[in-house]
């Protein structure tokens, strides 16, 4: 079970964008980078007829990769970012709980 997933909310807590708010659009695990929505955001120069959503070519705006340490997982529930850990539960099933002083085992999903 991986601690952050597509559609979660994180903020980032460090680099230029440091404090920004953001809905993860892809989780790369193996490189151990995200794709945070309005983070990081990087132009990309196209070639008329590369692509075909832009067959004119031109300069687009994309979501670049952060390290996935540099963001946490932001929960509406305590409203501010959290740490984030794997409980397994009576019935074997597992769940991702808040770690951190005052916040302790609540439930996150």
């Amino acid at each position: 079970m991986q601690k952050i997933r597509k559609g979660d909310t994180v903020q980032v807590m460090s680099g230029a964008d440091k404090g920004k708010k953001g809905k993860v659009l892809e989780v790369f695990g193996e490189d151990g980078k995200v794709q945070v929505e309005d983070v990081f955001v990087q132009k990309r120069h196209l070639k008329p007829g590369k692509v075909m959503s832009q067959p004119n070519g031109g300069i687009i705006d994309r979501a670049g990769k952060i390290d996935i340490s540099k963001v946490e997982f932001y929960s509406e529930k305590l409203g501010r970012p959290v740490r984030v850990g794997i409980k397994t539960k009576e019935d074997g099933s597992k769940v991702r709980v808040a770690k951190g002083r005052g916040v302790e085992g609540v439930e996150l999903d």
